[in-house]
């Protein structure tokens, strides 16, 4: 039994806190007390805490075996980096925009193994693509994922099932693929395409920004992934990008400074909030296609996870959630202890780790289904 603490209180932070203390003494720590209290009333000790200061971070994570990260993704750096600097094991799902590897040299020098975008997606994709190139040859890699309410209502068909502030990032970041080789920006919400994915039928994808390090870990000419959507949803987003209520420059509006994308969240947030006990589900496809043995393979992965009645717990955190959980287990357990950072494809490459990953999240009822 180990002593964790994890920082954020969230949905999938929340989620978390639970399923280690099946195993593990653990502490959450949020600056809502609001999203404390129900972790508290199931045992789970909790600490006030304000998670944007980096001093407060390092002073409260000295003493504990596990960080789990659980913050918005612009706040992901800097309580990597304060965790890193405090000596402690770091497993995170923040998806912060800064370049991870800038902490490896800290931490290295700290002794400390962290891994970090270690969520559904990125995460799950990485771990397979990771896995699948240390025995093939990779000409292509895909990803489709989205996370959906499963009743549709009219204007956005949407809800967030994690971070609001980050679900816009989606809209606004550049998506970089490659293509022949080469990196390739594209405006996120482009290259839109209808495709069926049972048992939820048509969805719109579009390009995200979400292949991160696999720009620059593995060597594989062609790779994209794309964020899913009820049809409609691209064309509503344009509409908003593009009249500029996602500017983050701040605007006269009758001699009041005010940024754009903090009125477009006031606004759109309490519309894309999951109700409570909302089924919701996580939808996925992976395809991996090379050579292997000298001979040309294809494998397609299929995830379909729906919010659980009987835990109360969204597909989203369970799928993200999980996911973070086993990868924390399995650091704890001393399945994978080296200094340093390591997004999930590295992870997918050291042997027996997808397997334990795969493992755990099946024994909750997260499953793939694979097919060649």
């Amino acid at each position: 039994m180990a002593n964790i603490i994890v920082l954020g209180a969230g949905m999938v932070g929340s989620a978390m806190a639970l399923d280690l203390a099946k195993q593990h003494t653990v502490t959450s720590a949020d600056i809502n007390a609001a999203a404390l209290a129900p972790l508290a009333e199931k045992g789970i000790k909790t600490v006030v805490a304000d998670l944007s200061k980096p001093d407060h971070i390092q002073k409260l994570v000295k003493g504990y075996e596990l960080v789990v990260g659980a913050v918005p993704g612009f706040m992901g750096f800097a309580m990597a980096k304060a965790v890193i600097t405090a000596g402690v094991n770091l497993v995170d799902i923040s998806f912060f925009e800064e370049d991870p590897f800038k902490l490896n040299k800290l931490a290295q020098e700290n002794g400390v193994t962290a891994i970090v975008d270690c969520g559904v997606a990125p995460g799950l994709p990485n771990l397979l693509v990771g896995h699948h190139h240390q025995t093939m040859r990779i000409h292509n890699f895909e990803y489709y994922v989205g996370g959906l309410p499963k009743k549709r209502e009219w204007p956005y068909e949407y809800k967030a099932p994690f971070s609001p502030i980050d679900v816009l990032e989606e809209y606004t970041r550049p998506a970089r693929l490659m293509v022949g080789g080469q990196m390739v920006t594209k405006p996120a919400l482009s290259d839109a395409e209808l495709m069926d994915f049972p048992p939820v039928g048509r969805l719109e994808a579009f390009n995200s920004d979400g292949l991160r390090t696999l720009l620059f870990t593995l060597d594989i000419k062609n790779m994209k992934e794309k964020t899913l959507r009820y049809p409609g949803h691209i064309r509503l987003m344009e509409v908003l990008r593009e009249t500029g209520f996602f500017n983050k420059e701040a605007i006269d509006v009758n001699g009041t400074m005010v940024k754009p994308i903090d009125l477009t969240s006031k606004l759109l947030f309490p519309m894309w909030k999951l109700e409570q006990q909302e089924r919701e589900f996580t939808i996925m496809k992976v395809v991996i296609e090379g050579e292997e043995n000298k001979q040309p393979v294809r494998y397609v992965y299929d995830l379909y996870d729906e919010y659980d009645p009987k835990t109360q717990i969204s597909s989203m955190a369970r799928t993200t959630g999980y996911t973070c959980t086993a990868a924390a287990n399995m650091i704890l357990s001393g399945h994978f202890t080296r200094p340093g950072i390591y997004p999930p494809e590295l992870i997918g490459a050291w042997p027996g780790c997808l397997e334990y990953i795969l493992s755990y999240l099946g024994e909750r009822g997260v499953e793939f289904s694979v097919s060649k």
